[in-house]
């Protein structure tokens, strides 16, 4: 017996001193350990299954003699099986956790290096001084310029509408890098959000994905939906059987084939969502981008430049291109407001191509987005560094797009990264002085979120975010919005993203070294 239960123990033994993950090669990589790690267990659990087969057969004619004189110790066995049964656990249980913090090791040793390269105080100063003789010179005359210019629109487009069928037009308010003062891209871009409203008597019932009665499903999290109905009912339904509306009344909800009315323009197809009360989004995105054509033919007369779309699949994306040859951007993006909130629903998003399906449509809080960095400007030091910060990670990321192609990274993430560590720390550590240090805090958290595929929305669930901001609680109570989440399921998406940002900071130095010459001979890049 006490031969048998020594081999139990040389086999455990075995196990554990010949274990992969306590005896890492030094000169492998994480990736060719977990390969060699999966070999050798396979080897392992061969040559402990022989082991045990051999030592049933031993115990088994052991218990039989040990129990006709009614010993205990036959059935010490069990013991040891269970012993070695939870060491092996315990050692797989260590095994994850140990190739983490290896990898974890990796990336901050990769890290440091890498920031070592970038952050060349000599580039990073001129690029920041550039930069921000841009903001101060050219941001204000360009916001002055498009907001006149969609004033103009917006009104020539409210009086080629119909105002009794047609949605009426808000006020725009602008959001995104111009109006934040941070912006590196040429040619200049605006982005505009433009609210729409129903005409009387309908009304728009907005529905969120944190809500406690929401009905959207889980995989759209972010998003909401508009429900079409008549003015103080909640629960929906159509007008088309009111004996008031009269013939050229548009029915948000069904086509003139099932209401038999005539309709003067057959814009209710375009507005319907699939006999749903939900508002299309696609269909409001047509009716606004043939809205905004009329509006422009009608005002194209007064003005010397040449107006353009873009893009197809967005409304609004628009190119204005001056005599001189130079051009700006401008993103009207149509959206429903939430009431008594600065929050919106839009159409999409102009930094990303991947748009949630009909009739789904994505939250923007850029609003309170854009308060949030205002508050915390006002308590950081004068000259901080903090938009230099996200200057110098969205040029290069532009840069990098241009050599490898798009990716999952965009420039809102760049920026929702700045925005958590701004929370994060204190107002103290952001004077001009520490711009390297604050700029490889941004590389890192990005690189630590990617790598865990997760970036939370730096507002929703964040109980950082103060109290001035005035943040509608729906918002502030609600879980953390993953950013990232896309990446969780999407491989490919993953590894070109990591694969990006790991050649755009290999890149960096490069990148910046070839913008100063540019730059100081005064071109614009």
């Amino acid at each position: 017996m006490q031969g048998a239960i020594a081999r139990v123990c040389m086999v455990v033994a075995a196990a554990i001193l010949n274990h992969p993950s306590l005896f890492p090669q030094e000169n492998e990589t994480i990736v060719e350990q977990d390969e060699e790690l999966m070999v050798r267990m396979r080897e392992h659990a061969e040559r402990l299954e022989r082991e045990r087969a051999k030592l049933e057969a031993e115990l088994s004619q052991v218990d039989e003699k040990e129990a006709d004189d009614g010993s205990e110790e036959g059935y010490s066995w069990y013991f040891w099986g269970t012993v070695s049964f939870v060491v092996f656990l315990a050692i797989e249980m260590s095994r994850v956790d140990m190739v983490e913090s290896d990898s974890r090791s990796l990336d901050e040793d990769e890290e440091l290096s890498t920031g070592a390269v970038v952050l060349d105080k000599d580039i990073l100063s001129h690029f920041c001084d550039r930069w921000t003789y841009n903001s101060s010179h050219d941001a204000g005359r360009m916001r002055e310029f498009v907001e006149g210019f969609a004033d103009d629109l917006l009104e020539s487009l409210r009086s080629v509408s119909d105002q009794e069928a047609d949605m009426e037009v808000g006020d725009f308010v602008g959001i995104g890098s111009m109006f934040e003062s941070w912006q590196v891209r040429k040619p200049p871009t605006c982005d505009l959000v433009v609210p729409l409203s129903p005409p009387d008597p309908l009304d728009f019932q907005l529905n969120v994905w944190c809500q406690p009665s929401s009905d959207v499903p889980p995989d759209r999290q972010g998003c909401g939906t508009v429900q079409v109905s008549r003015f103080g009912d909640h629960e929906g339904g159509c007008l088309c059987g009111s004996a008031n509306l009269g013939e050229d009344m548009l029915c948000l909800l069904h086509s003139k084939s099932e209401t038999g009315q005539v309709v003067e323009r057959n814009l209710e197809e375009l507005l319907c969502s699939k006999q749903r009360p939900l508002l299309a989004k696609d269909g409001v995105m047509k009716w606004f981008q043939v809205s905004l054509t009329k509006a422009w033919g009608r005002i194209s007369h007064k003005y010397d430049f040449e107006v353009t779309f873009r893009r197809l699949d967005a409304p609004g994306a628009l190119k204005v291109r001056f005599p001189s040859g130079k051009a700006v951007m401008v993103n009207i993006i149509p959206a429903i407001q939430l009431v008594d909130t600065d929050a919106y629903l839009v159409s999409h998003f102009p930094s990303e191509n991947d748009a949630p399906p009909d009739p789904f449509w994505p939250l923007s809080l850029a609003v309170y987005e854009r308060n949030l960095l205002k508050h915390v400007a006002k308590l950081l030091p004068r000259h901080s560094c903090h938009l230099h910060c996200l200057q110098v990670v969205t040029f290069l990321h532009r840069k990098q797009t241009t050599l490898t192609g798009g990716t999952a990274l965009t420039n809102y993430h760049w920026k929702t990264v700045l925005l958590h560590l701004l929370l994060l720390n204190k107002p103290s550590e952001w004077t001009a002085d520490k711009t390297e240090s604050r700029l490889r805090d941004v590389l890192g958290f990005m690189r630590g979120s990617l790598r865990e595929k997760r970036l939370h929305h730096v507002l929703i669930g964040n109980g950082r975010v103060p109290p001035e901001i005035r943040l509608p609680e729906t918002f502030r109570k609600a879980a953390p919005l993953n950013l990232f989440r896309g990446l969780v399921l999407k491989r490919d998406l993953y590894a070109g993203s990591v694969r990006h940002l790991e050649e755009m900071l290999s890149n960096a130095a490069m990148l910046l070294q070839e913008y100063a010459p540019l730059s100081s001979s005064g071109l614009d890049y």
